[in-house]
């Protein structure tokens, strides 16, 4: 009786973490889109340069987010048609809630400056990673 129960019990959770890799995945997916949603109508001319994350470790990943997060609040959109749509699309990505384990020693500024539309690439590039 005992072996069944844990048996039970093993299934279940199993079965759960299974659910759950579907729905993050998807949320991943979803913010891809997203990134070239705003590919699309981002400001790339005379514009600040942004730290750009570029292969960040495992450990920095979380890092690596947060810099991409900060810069997207920089950005600006290409015309006046978009900015409603550009927005929407950056408020979406600036709260996209994203942890990882581990410590990381590196900061934004340690990062190359690029241009928005490249900080992007990368940005579609690090969550492909995570996917």
């Amino acid at each position: 009786m005992e072996r069944m129960l844990i048996f039970s019990m093993l299934f279940f959770c199993s079965s759960m973490a299974m659910t759950l890799t579907p729905q993050k995945a998807a949320k991943y997916k979803q913010l891809l889109k997203t990134i070239q949603l705003l590919e699309t109508t981002v400001k790339d001319k005379d514009v600040e340069l942004l730290y750009t994350p570029e292969n960040p470790v495992d450990e920095c990943l979380s890092t690596a987010v947060k810099c991409f997060q900060k810069g997207v609040l920089q950005l600006q959109p290409e015309n006046s048609k978009v900015n409603a749509t550009f927005t929407q699309t950056v408020s979406i990505l600036k709260s996209f809630p994203f942890s990882s384990p581990g410590e990381c020693q590196s900061s934004c500024e340690s990062y190359e400056k690029k241009k928005p539309k490249e900080f992007l690439k990368s940005f579609k590039k690090l969550i492909k990673k995570v996917i």
